[in-house]
């Protein structure tokens, strides 16, 4: 089994611990709020949010993909730290086996009253395939496009998650 990993870190004039509870802890109910375009909706098909619950994201109708089913792998809202798995759905087509995530949420140094969003993406390929970067572009984009979104949610809305 291939695995390619990607890397990534954008910074964020909003809090630590806003923009975790918000993208993190709040995304069930904050995505299909906020991209109702894109998310029907967000289901909890097991466990209670945390680690080892599932999740299923179903996307509406006409987008290229059905839905995705994430397994939480750890749920550390004191460090700011969410690892997760796609085990199931349209993106992983023929070639992947599953896509493990991890986001880490801190303060900046540079950014005062701001944050970086650490994320690193393991891509586990069936046999021996590896992701290529024009491979999972259209992800990236898309969660970067879920990232903006609640950033300027979360600028709009300045008392939320405080």
């Amino acid at each position: 089994m291939g695995v390619t990993t990607f890397t990534q870190e954008i910074t964020s004039p909003i809090t630590p611990i806003r923009l975790f509870k918000a993208l993190i802890v709040d995304s069930k109910s904050l995505i299909p709020k906020l991209l109702p375009q894109f998310v029907e909706n967000v289901v909890l098909l097991q466990g209670d949010g945390g680690a080892g619950s599932i999740e299923q994201v179903n996307f509406t109708k006409g987008n290229p993909f059905e839905f995705v089913k994430h397994r939480i792998d750890e749920l550390d809202k004191e460090n700011m730290v969410c690892k997760y798995t796609m085990i199931e759905g349209d993106p992983l087509g023929q070639n992947l086996d599953f896509i493990s995530y991890e986001i880490k949420v801190e303060e900046s140094k540079i950014n005062i009253g701001g944050c970086i969003c650490k994320m690193t993406t393991n891509y586990h390929g069936i046999g021996d395939f590896f992701a290529k970067e024009e491979d999972i572009k259209d992800g990236k984009d898309s969660a970067m496009g879920i990232y903006k979104t609640v950033e300027t949610y979360l600028i709009q809305n300045p008392n939320l998650y405080a």
